[in-house]
């Protein structure tokens, strides 16, 4: 409905998340990588006094290059594991994922979060998936090497984040399974 109410000859897929423009009933981005660093640069006016920096201009080159690992092998390497259609195109999604979570594993061992002491954008785009894990892409993708919580630092980060505001408040386990 979103995507007719911007566009009424739309025949594309509609992927979410979108956002969402109520002044003039359009969608503005459906650009599902850069989102958040729309969130964090597009609209920083209108953050609550107080809020996180998730998107420091001294970080921004750090925080893209594993944000874009994330993305693609992890935030999107669950569908590609999950819906692939040959068992080489699950292999090399299943393998990519892995190798990423055991790189973030490893990486979490010497520091809070991703990218050191602070929350960053690179927390926010892969708590959605370490979130669902276990629930949902460990079952029903057969990303099944190893649980979330066979992850001891990846498993106490992620519980970590889930207690932070804009995490466990808006996470809904049960629309999630």
């Amino acid at each position: 409905e979103l995507y007719l109410a911007t566009d009424p000859a739309y025949a594309g897929r509609a992927t979410l998340p979108v956002l969402w423009d109520t002044r003039t009933q359009r969608i503005v981005s459906n650009d599902i990588a850069q989102v958040t660093v729309q969130m964090e640069t597009e609209f920083a006016a209108f953050h609550r006094p107080g809020s996180p920096d998730l998107y420091p201009a001294a970080m921004r080159r750090d925080i893209d290059a594993l944000a874009m690992l994330i993305f693609h092998t992890v935030n999107n390497g669950v569908y590609k594991a999950g819906f692939a259609t040959t068992q080489a195109g699950y292999e090399e999604a299943f393998d990519a994922l892995f190798t990423t979570l055991d790189a973030l594993e490893e990486r979490l061992a010497r520091r809070r979060f991703l990218l050191g002491t602070r929350v960053t954008e690179a927390d926010v785009r892969l708590f959605p998936t370490l979130v669902r894990f276990d629930a949902v892409y460990y079952l029903h993708y057969k990303c099944n090497l190893h649980r979330l919580a066979d992850y001891p630092y990846l498993w106490g980060y992620a519980r970590d984040l889930y207690q932070r505001p804009g995490f466990g408040d808006t996470t809904d386990f049960v629309q999630i399974k």
